[in-house]
């Protein structure tokens, strides 16, 4: 494993002096009409991608579940994102009595604004020729040394709309679904941000483009597998999308931190959900999936497929994979139960990024200075993981035998409340036995009682109706 991250990941000072010394000197120069266009562009392309990602997800499941889906407006229902659009335009805005104005109404805003800032570090292709002018600029708004972190931190603002949406409904459910949503937050952002310490460890920089070239050779998605799919679930727990959508859970929330929002501010945490779909989806495309270099190998076949504006379709077509696979979670499993989803964040997911994260460091370490002998080294790691795992899966055993054990024998009548027993054999399964006629025989539904004086109504009424005294 050592050897193959020694041929296709770099040293830092490798990764350095290819790029000329600075990577990040292509930024900073573009002249303020270009950077409004670029700030445009991508405010376009989030709101088009999110009334897609609807149009999609619905078509999806519709097919998954053996239904037609919207086909009315426009051609296959295409238009049938922009209608529910106007929909929630038109609709009544309420706002509850008990709810904190200022707050409820600055909650929604304060979700969707980050989710369109994180994408202004988003690399979406290389250095291009701006159409009809001489001007060279990098298919991306800006970048800096410590873009990753920047991304997490305002997703973490993100967080904070759907928070304080919550708190400031004046209502159980909606509280309830702002807490769980703090907790979702602690819980699978340290697991996230765990999982990619290994890519800054081999890329050398925090720095989004910087990580992108440094995955020219391999992608760091099959070197770095299990900080992949650590981040995968991680993302999936932190954009609230089945099955960890604990905090709207409408079965039990009735809706969670959006309940007491309509019209245009519901359209905004809708909005800012899919938003952070696609954020988290490109974010993992850049950092493990190459970014927008095109698949890999098709390089060798078509030289030209990482020039020009080509990279763009590499890029949101490896977004789009992600999309679908939010997609195919949605309409394949079921909503966790809250315990299992925080034992899941905290005692599974946080020790294996700690295990791995020092595994990575050790490795890297010793690959750069050299003196111990790899083999001894990745025996060492195996025992340790193997002891790792043995411990976790002894913990769950113990915890489900206290739960699997048998009850204590339990008084049905006692404190006053005649509860019968159940069955001697247990409770009845299966269908009832069949009534069967022999053929010439009638069958008799048994006399009524006659009536007695207990039964005759209290107004003097004999049980025919007639009274006692006529």
């Amino acid at each position: 494993m050592t050897q193959v991250l020694d041929l296709v990941s770099p040293s830092p000072t490798a990764v350095w002096a290819a790029t000329g010394g600075d990577d990040l000197s292509a930024f900073g120069h573009d002249p303020w009409w270009l950077i409004l266009i670029k700030a445009v562009l991508i405010f376009l392309v989030l709101v088009l991608l999110t009334l897609f990602n609807i149009w999609w997800e619905r078509r999806v499941v519709a097919r998954m579940q053996h239904r037609i889906g919207p086909n009315v407006h426009g051609p296959f229902g295409l238009l049938q994102s922009l209608a529910d659009g106007v929909k929630l335009a038109l609709k009544e805005d309420i706002i509850p009595k008990a709810a904190d104005k200022v707050v409820f109404l600055l909650a929604p805003v304060l979700a969707v604004i980050p989710a369109f800032v994180t994408f202004s570090v988003i690399p979406f292709g290389p250095v291009v020729e701006v159409p009809f002018t001489d001007v060279t600029t990098p298919l991306q708004l800006t970048d800096m040394p410590v873009a990753v972190l920047f991304v997490m931190a305002i997703a973490s603002i993100g967080i904070y709309g759907i928070v304080l949406g919550g708190w400031s409904s004046g209502s159980t459910y909606s509280l309830l679904g702002g807490l769980r949503s703090s907790a979702q937050m602690i819980s699978y952002e340290v697991a996230m941000g765990l999982a990619l310490v290994a890519v800054f460890l081999y890329a050398g920089s925090m720095s989004t483009s910087e990580i992108v070239s440094s995955q020219e050779n391999l992608w760091y998605g099959l070197i770095l597998l299990p900080s992949f799919v650590i981040y995968v679930i991680s993302m999936v727990g932190e954009t609230n999308r089945a099955p960890f959508d604990l905090p709207e859970a409408e079965g039990e929330l009735v809706g969670g931190f959006h309940t007491e929002y309509s019209s245009l501010k519901f359209a905004l945490f809708f909005l800012a959900e899919y938003i952070n779909m696609a954020t988290v989806a490109a974010l993992a495309t850049t950092l493990f999936l190459g970014g927008w270099q095109a698949p890999w190998g098709l390089v060798h076949i078509w030289p030209g497929a990482n020039e020009g504006y080509w990279p763009v379709l590499w890029f949101f077509g490896k977004v789009m994979i992600f999309i679908f696979m939010f997609i195919w979670l949605r309409g394949s499993l079921p909503r966790l139960r809250y315990d299992q989803f925080m034992a899941f964040g905290w005692k599974v997911l946080i020790p294996v990024s700690l295990v791995w994260t020092v595994l990575v460091a050790t490795l890297r370490t010793i690959n750069l200075q050299g003196g111990v002998d790899r083999q001894y080294l990745l025996v060492g790691a195996g025992v340790m993981a193997a002891i790792f795992v043995i411990l976790m899966f002894v913990g769950e055993r113990g915890d489900q035998a206290e739960t699997e054990a048998e009850p204590a024998a339990h008084d049905p009548f006692a404190g006053g409340f005649p509860v019968p027993p159940l069955p001697t054999g247990g409770a009845v399964r299966g269908a009832a036995q069949p009534l069967s006629f022999d053929r010439g025989t009638t069958v008799r539904t048994p006399a009524a009682p006659e009536p007695t004086d207990a039964d005759a109504p209290s107004d003097g009424r004999q049980p025919d109706g007639r009274r006692a005294d006529g």
